[in-house]
């Protein structure tokens, strides 16, 4: 008999502050508002996208841009959190590092640092509530100025240790070289935070290197058409450099045609560590527990096999070390039959 999936203790290391909202919930709080949600994001749910050309790019960002204007209050920014720590748990998560870029919301509430200020404080408010270790991301946009980045950093810096762990770089990669944010990375790794830059979806294997050489990537987001190069494959395995997988996600914004085509297998084989992430489960329709179920069902995982990447997920977060040993023991129990 399979092992239940949801039992399987994770670490959720690729998910975005908006894009983790549930879809009953961004519906609720725009009918509360009298805001009038285009058809992709009500009855045509999840939207069908296209992001491989620039007007399909457009297209996701303009309802990306739709879900953020439906969060107006403070309470609103603790209600996602709660919501999202509660997912998380169903899904069998046990550590969440989620992705705030602040400037998306700063005019909302108060400027960069009380934004953040606020984000943290949900982001402790919901973990204690579910029972889920959390920690933060704070992004910079691509398609932003690099000083606009290297602002965040800074910032970012301030609150390491006090719940953010990382520095990540998010959008439209053919919109700037990963090397024009050099200097904010720089800032981040010098302030004890991890850099996790996306890379590696829309454009190849050179995006993903770029990350790694300019950026000082210790993870890469998605990072999947790194599987196009065997020597770089090759030195992401030997760093350990961890890639965050998004297979519904590169589906949805057709980096590939269909979920069987996401070079999970390859990575995996290749000895490149994977952490499966859900990305935006508001505009794919999909959470965490459906990527390894994918695992399972599409690319041929054993029961031994999905806990390694269970273990690999925990192995590649930024979770206190007291945290890693018992879910990694978890994932043993798992596998053993100790848990149920």
């Amino acid at each position: 008999m399979l092992r239940p999936l949801h039992a399987l203790p994770k670490a959720h290391l690729h998910l975005h502050f908006t894009g983790s909202m549930r879809h009953s919930t961004l519906i609720e709080l725009a009918r509360e508002q009298g805001l009038t949600l285009p058809d992709a994001l009500e009855q045509d749910w999840p939207p069908k996208l296209r992001a491989t050309d620039e007007r399909g790019w457009f297209r996701f960002q303009r309802l990306y841009d739709i879900a953020r204007s439906v969060l107006t209050r403070p309470e609103h920014v603790y209600r996602l959190m709660r919501e999202t720590a509660e997912d998380e748990v169903a899904a069998g998560s046990r550590w969440l590092e989620i992705q705030v870029d602040p400037s998306g919301y700063a005019q909302r509430f108060g400027g960069l640092t009380a934004t953040l200020e606020l984000m943290l404080d949900a982001v402790e408010q919901a973990s204690r509530h579910a029972g889920v270790g959390m920690a933060v991301v704070v992004a910079a946009n691509r398609t932003r100025h690099p000083l606009d980045a290297n602002t965040l950093a800074r910032l970012a810096t301030q609150y390491a240790g006090k719940g953010v762990i990382g520095f990540g770089l998010s959008n439209d990669e053919r919109r700037a070289q990963a090397r024009d944010f050099e200097r904010a990375f720089r800032i981040a790794k010098r302030g004890g935070l991890l850099a996790v830059p996306h890379g590696g979806e829309l454009l190849g294997p050179r995006s993903v290197a770029q990350c790694v050489d300019d950026l000082g990537a210790d993870r890469v987001g998605h990072g999947v058409r790194a599987a196009e190069d065997e020597w770089l494959m090759q030195r992401l395995a030997d760093r350990q450099i961890c890639c965050e997988v998004c297979p519904t996600s590169n589906v949805g914004l057709g980096v590939v045609e269909e979920a069987a085509d996401v070079p999970v297998r390859r990575l995996f084989d290749a000895g490149v560590p994977i952490a499966l992430g859900a990305d935006d489960p508001l505009l794919f329709g999909t959470r965490l527990l459906r990527q390894y179920e994918l695992a399972r069902e599409v690319y041929g995982f054993g029961d031994a096999e999905v806990a390694e990447l269970a273990r690999q997920s925990v192995r590649s977060s930024a979770a206190p070390e007291s945290v890693r040993k018992e879910l990694l023991k978890g994932v043993d129990d798992w596998l053993t039959g100790a848990l149920h």
